[in-house]
């Protein structure tokens, strides 16, 4: 979900994905690449991204994702998904 959300607004590569949630997360998450790059293929297998390799900002060669249409909707339903799951937390947490 994370992944997704990040590369909602533009492409991005591995390495910028992972920057991108650690920062906007206060460092509180660290995406590793071990478990990332395994993740953007299983996206790009499910056809929720797309991916080409272009240059990236200090000219190397890196590998660019962007949401598909039913990435857009995967990240809909994910985001769905967690709302329902937070709020269940949440109601068991006040009247526990």
């Amino acid at each position: 979900m994370m992944v997704l959300k990040t590369l909602e607004r533009r492409a991005m590569h591995g390495y910028g994905i992972a920057q991108r949630i650690k920062q906007l997360s206060d460092e509180v998450f660290e995406v590793e690449e071990g478990s990332l790059y395994p993740a953007l293929q299983r996206m790009l297998i499910k056809g929720w991204v797309k991916a080409e390799w272009r240059p990236s900002e200090n000219n190397r060669r890196s590998r660019y994702y962007w949401l598909t249409a039913s990435g857009k909707k995967q990240l809909g339903a994910e985001l769905s998904e967690f709302a329902r799951v937070m709020q269940a937390i949440k109601q068991v947490i006040q009247t526990a």
